[in-house]
């Protein structure tokens, strides 16, 4: 803890900057399982003897690859709170890359929640692969977010409300009508209890959020950079009443109530942008048993952003390849149609972004969003034929691509 060795960043940020290129740093507070890449040592160490640092799901299983959001403010980290120590980390990083800060490092992401997005970690038991994922299970049960939980039920008046989560909700591969709590008519999603947990779980993750993007305008403000987000597109079981992917995730979005303005308010609030992933889905490429819609989603995110003034940096899915027909989603969803796109991450460099397969076709997409239209008496004689497919489209969307 505050011993950090920047020296293989600060080489890779030099040769970024004698390259002419810029470079988008994502600071990471979580750890991953692909690649494997664990929370610190002297962190897990910790959780050894304490594991209420992390999140617990009710069956006590624990997730150990970021820290449970209800102990931001507790000091728990050899005597200091999480937010203290990120917020030394985001120091020391600012003095370190000091040189390339407004220059080469033009955009700075602040890591959320697992695997750097705001959200809970809903699905971490969830059975991988499944054609039709199942809803995920709420994550409140470790003793500090359970002693939150209680606080609130007994300032609400009703303090057997706050002894526990929903007991009836599905566990993590099930559907949502395989248990009371999120069928679509008479679900207890819709009872009293159901919206007082729901807007309490939600608003734990809104806070939190609120927590360390404070933090990161405030170390950075004074540096021509902008501060991002990651706000995951939940959208399986969106074109159910409960939506309760993305209820068990954080978000209180439901057929009547818009679970994203708070969120976007929030980013808005602290001068940060959102990036949300997804943009190169389609409905029609998804098993319809799983009443998905990224579309309708994506829409609904991005009107709450707009509505509230939020800049939306796009990034495609990264648990899957973009064939053909997603480079075209992608052109549809950065056209601007449904509000600006300041910036594109596509995910993810490696042996099959270069393949014979794959980089002619990425290749076509960055012309079709860069270059203008080329009028057909432009073209030399040779290009005329199946000009259709190697003339770039026109675009005015000023969007900024970044590879990662």
């Amino acid at each position: 803890m505050g011993s950090y060795n920047f020296s293989g960043y600060l080489n890779l940020a030099e040769m970024v900057q004698k390259a002419g290129l810029k470079l988008h740093v994502s600071l990471c507070f979580h750890g991953l399982k692909q690649p494997k890449i664990p929370l610190p040592e002297w962190v897990t160490r910790i959780g050894e003897n304490e594991p209420s640092i992390y999140f617990s799901d009710r069956s006590g299983l624990l997730y150990k690859d970021c820290l449970s959001l209800a102990v931001d403010e507790l000091p728990v980290l050899d005597g200091k709170t999480p937010i203290e120590v990120y917020q030394d980390f985001c120091q020391s990083f600012k003095s370190s890359f000091s040189q390339f800060i407004d220059s080469t490092i033009t955009g700075i992401s602040m890591s959320l929640g697992p695997n750097g997005e705001l959200r809970y970690p809903s699905d971490h038991g969830q059975s991988r692969n499944l054609k039709i994922p199942g809803v995920g299970e709420f994550q409140c049960y470790d003793k500090n977010m359970l002693a939150l939980l209680k606080q609130h039920a007994e300032a609400s008046g009703n303090p057997f409300w706050g002894l526990s989560g929903p007991h009836d909700a599905p566990s993590y591969d099930q559907t949502p009508s395989s248990n009371g709590f999120f069928k679509d008519h008479g679900g207890s999603w819709e009872s009293p209890y159901g919206d007082f947990f729901l807007n309490w779980y939600s608003s734990q993750l809104a806070s939190h959020g609120a927590r360390l993007l404070s933090l990161a305008s405030s170390v950075f403000s004074d540096a021509d950079v902008a501060v991002y987000g990651k706000v995951p597109l939940l959208h399986p079981w969106y074109r159910t009443r409960a939506r309760p992917l993305e209820l068990t995730a954080g978000f209180y979005n439901t057929e009547r109530r818009d679970g994203y303005e708070a969120i976007a308010e929030m980013f808005a609030r602290n001068s940060c942008k959102v990036i949300l992933p997804g943009m190169d889905l389609s409905d029609e490429d998804l098993p319809g048993e799983a009443l998905s819609s990224p579309q309708s989603l994506l829409r609904q995110v991005r009107a709450a952003c707009r509505k509230l003034g939020v800049d939306v940096s796009g990034q495609n899915s990264s648990d899957r390849r973009v064939a053909r027909g997603g480079f075209e989603q992608l052109k549809e969803n950065l056209s601007g149609q449904e509000g600006s796109v300041d910036l594109f991450i596509y995910e993810r460099m490696g042996a099959y972004f270069f393949s014979p397969e794959h980089f002619p076709s990425f290749t076509a997409f960055v012309r079709s969003i860069y270059q203008p239209q080329m009028d057909t008496d432009d073209i030399p004689d040779e290009e005329v034929v199946g000009a259709e497919e190697s003339v770039p489209m026109a675009s005015e969307s000023g969007v900024h691509m970044q590879a990662a």
